[in-house]
């Protein structure tokens, strides 16, 4: 058939279903038929998929449609299973209405074990996969066979992907598949990214790209995306993370009532829960109609609120990060989002969760956990405003995800060391890779590396006759149970007493349940029995207090491009302009803080001096977020230590952090200023570029030495040895959890003794400083702080900015109950003084009058 006519079917099919192809979509069916492949970048909901999908299906009309149903031509990898599901609805869609004879099918976690082996013999025609599921197929000896009529592959979500370990398993398995097509078209579907160069880099890398082979093809399509905020009837001028708790409980539910279908996202799994038990109690007869979704939760309690979402069977569903990405939730009218955002990204993907289709409105509506979190909810409309997203920096060669793709090409029909170099240097994540380091990856698969050759269990691969290969078959099955780069915390599965999986908490929040206590979890309020087998046995309760798991890693700092924007709107505030609805709620709370202290603009750091009865506090704010916070409080209190020996205790959130300690910090010596009558002045400021104690030399050094790093190294290490293969989750049943843990701390040890420069630990120290402590990020902002000024304010009492780490210190020591208490009396005392301070000043404006 004519490329023209079947061009013209597909405009066709459009019209036949209301719609019309915009014309990126046009492009990229263009450039694909030329033989390009290139990153698709376009707003949720604007038609990536088929731009992406229509262009095999237009060639194979065009010019093979006599052949009958091909093999295997185009691999979809998504990074969800749960989008699978959808994804293959979406693509059989115009199939059949086109008559394409195509088999579209799932591989994944999910997919039956008959399924499986039938797919190891022949694949369809069109297979959504994730990327742990295409490892495994590269593991097959014939993997060669199954791909042999290859075209085009997909990425799904690539922005998702970018960033972690699992993107650069897809880059790898991409440079697997190019080896056997050099000509493959490889096409990336994105949204809500800033840096799409790199991410087209890391995609097709460099070499693939000396032609004009690789493209960014953006959608730009005009969606409004609106952000409305919820106001507290009263703001409190001293505020504290979660302090407005369930206050917006009541306006949270009257905008459910607006809408027929609502997603309510929150930042934890632990806020989740808790949200769906409020609103349960506030409204009982919503049961049936309101639902929970997050990570945590049995596959098919989330495949039954997806599918009853889909079908208008719910009201609301309450959930996490699980539902951001990609799923065609098209009856989802609207969407709030509980506290701050954190991140430009995230609240534009998860605003696109309403209005998922072209030209539709995406709204959000915002319900702050905290009265500085109104800030928050500003200054990320802003850098919508000015198209200001986060950037996703891909990791540069993670010899662990390196050692395991080794054994799985060893698998797979085996290699010769030289070419598969090659092939791996034509990886972004690899480019860089040195001899010594492909030397090692090679020695430690083969021998076990220095530490590990008298065992013969690490001795995973051979050589025969210049080809590395795999002859154990416990190797094997090792390898095919355990591959891949998530690694979770300790996870224990709830299960009723009598059958019935609800899904999973961690190990650290089970151990401390005694019989009888209850918790709350999957919406359920749940009576622990007993902990057996790595299983947490329960039946329900009727009690309705009680507890909340809290999962690891619930702690979302801020981002770049928001920490920017969070500073650009203080500094409009110290300057009395207030924009916006929140702005001018919280501006008693911002008009406060600079009459005690200040607002400080753009370029300036402010430090606040204070001495209360349990000592003399800084407060220090940079505005970067929690983990960059983290890592700079730790090194400004080594640093100041060093000048006098000193104990500090750290607190710190997103706007800054205290350093607390008995006895006043060196702090005019650290910043090495001399002071004359000045040591009693209020306010005084230095250039930060003649400034030590924020320097960004030494920086690594520093913090190594400020932080207990071996512990977080071996921590670390965990992750990479259980993706090394070192250690082994094992069968079901077969390894508890604590065995693994305990197996990944013996290694460290004895490599830290007998190895100490064994690169898996030095990967393991460099991944702390980077993944947890945001080194790069805190290097820039030492930077910035440089460049401008620092500002050191004496102040009589906490300030509202000051208010929220004093309360952060005293959570981890206090119980919810005594902690409320404790924070109502603080405040009723600071109140008084703000009140008492308002009304001496309005005493003296008036006297001049």
């Amino acid at each position: 058939m004519n490329l023209e006519r079947v061009l013209t079917r597909l405009e066709d099919w459009f019209a036949h279903r209301g719609w019309a192809p915009f014309p990126f979509q046009r492009q990229v069916w263009q450039a694909y038929l030329a033989g390009e492949s290139g990153l698709i970048h376009a707003t949720t909901g604007a038609g990536k998929t088929y731009a992406a999908w229509l262009g095999p299906v237009a060639e194979w009309l065009a010019f093979e449609a006599a052949s009958g149903t091909p093999a295997l031509r185009v691999l979809w990898i998504t990074p969800l299973r749960a989008l699978a599901a959808d994804t293959v609805e979406a693509l059989r869609a115009p199939l059949e209405d086109l008559g394409v004879p195509w088999q579209v099918e799932t591989r994944t976690g999910d997919t039956s074990a008959a399924a499986r082996a039938r797919q190891r013999r022949h694949l369809p025609t069109a297979l959504i996969t994730t990327p742990e599921s295409l490892s495994l197929l590269l593991t097959q000896p014939e993997w060669r066979h199954l791909f042999a009529d290859l075209r085009l592959v997909v990425v799904d979500e690539w922005h998702e992907l970018l960033s972690t370990k699992r993107g650069v398993q897809v880059e790898l398995a991409l440079a697997r598949l190019r080896g056997l097509h050099p000509d493959l078209r490889v096409w990336g579907l994105s949204a809500t990214m800033g840096n799409l160069d790199v991410a087209l880099d890391a995609l097709i890398p460099g070499l693939e790209r000396q032609s004009p082979r690789g493209r960014i093809v953006r959608g730009r399509i005009s969606k409004p995306v609106v952000i409305e905020t919820l106001l507290p009837d009263t703001i409190e001028r001293f505020p504290w993370a979660g302090h407005l708790g369930l206050k917006l409980l009541p306006q949270v539910v009257a905008t459910i009532e607006q809408s027929e279908t609502s997603l309510v996202f929150t930042n934890t799994r632990a806020q989740a829960e808790i949200w769906y038990q409020a609103l349960l109690d506030a409204r009982p007869e919503w049961a049936g109609t309101l639902a929970l979704h997050h990570g945590s939760l049995d596959r098919e309690v989330r495949e039954w609120v997806e599918n009853a979402l889909r079908d208008r069977r719910l009201r609301c569903v309450v959930c996490t990060s699980s539902l951001d990405l990609g799923v065609d939730f098209s009856p989802v009218d609207q969407v709030i989002q509980i506290g701050s955002p954190k991140g430009v990204a995230r609240l534009l993907q998860r605003a696109g969760r309403s209005g998922h289709r072209p030209g539709a409105v995406s709204k959000v509506t915002c319900a702050p956990a905290s009265a500085l979190e109104l800030i928050d909810i500003a200054a990320a409309r802003d850098a919508i405003a000015q198209e200001q997203i986060e950037a996703r920096i891909p990791l540069e060669s993670p010899l662990d995800v390196l050692v395991q793709h080794l054994v799985t090409c060893a698998l797979g029909g085996g290699f010769v060391a030289d070419e598969l170099l090659a092939e791996v240097r034509s990886t972004r994540a690899f480019r860089r890779l040195s001899d010594n380091e492909w030397q090692w990856a090679l020695d430690f698969v083969v021998r076990g590396g220095t530490s590990l050759r008298a065992y013969p269990e690490f001795h995973r691969i051979v050589e025969r006759e210049g080809r590395y290969v795999v002859e154990n078959e416990a190797v094997a099955r090792r390898h095919r149970v355990n591959i891949g780069t998530i690694v979770s915390e300790t996870a224990l599965k709830v299960q009723y007493v009598r059958g019935g999986t609800l899904g999973t908490v961690e190990e650290s929040f089970a151990a401390r349940l005694k019989p009888g206590e209850v918790f709350f979890f999957a919406g359920k309020a749940l009576e622990f029995v007993q902990l057996r087998d790595m299983t947490v046995f329960v039946r329900k309760a009727e009690r309705r207090d009680g507890v909340t798991p809290r999962w690891f890693g619930g702690r979302m700092p801020l981002s770049t491009e928001l920490s920017r924007a969070i500073r650009a709107r203080i500094a409009e505030a110290r300057d009395g302009v207030f924009r916006g609805a929140e702005m001018e709620a919280v501006r008693p709370l911002l008009e406060l803080q600079a009459r005690w202290s200040l607002l400080p603009s753009a370029d300036e750091l402010l430090i606040e001096r204070v001495q209360t009865r349990e000592g003399y506090h800084l407060f220090i704010y940079p505005f970067e977020g929690r983990l960059v916070h983290e890592g700079m409080a730790a090194l400004i209190a080594f640093r100041l230590s060093r000048l006098r020996p000193i104990t500090f205790t750290l607190a710190m959130n997103d706007y800054g952090f205290e350093l607390l300690a008995p006895d006043p910090a060196p702090l005019t010596a650290a910043l090495d200023v001399t002071l004359d009558d000045a040591g009693g002045r209020r306010q005084w400021s230095i250039a930060g570029a003649n400034v030590p104690l924020f320097s960004a030399e030494r920086l690594v050094e520093d913090i190594l030495a400020s932080l207990n790093a071996t512990e977080m190294a071996k921590r670390q290490f965990r992750e990479i040895a259980r993706i090394a293969g070192l250690v082994y989750e094992g069968y079901p049943g077969e390894k508890s959890a604590r065995q693994v843990q305990a197996s990944s701390s013996l290694m460290y040890d004895v490599f830290a003794q007998y190895d100490p420069e064994h690169r898996l630990l030095e990967q393991a120290r460099c991944e702390v400083l980077e993944r947890q402590l945001e080194q790069s990020r805190l290097a820039e902002a030492l930077a910035r702080i440089a460049a401008g000024q620092i500002i050191v304010v004496d102040v009589p009492r906490p300030t509202p900015f000051a208010f929220p780490l004093l309360v952060d210190r005293l959570r981890e020591r206090l119980s919810s109950e005594k902690l409320a208490d404790r924070v109502r009396k603080m405040q009723l005392t600071l109140e008084r003084e703000a009140d008492a301070g308002q009304q001496e000043s309005q005493a003296r404006k008036r006297d001049r009058q």
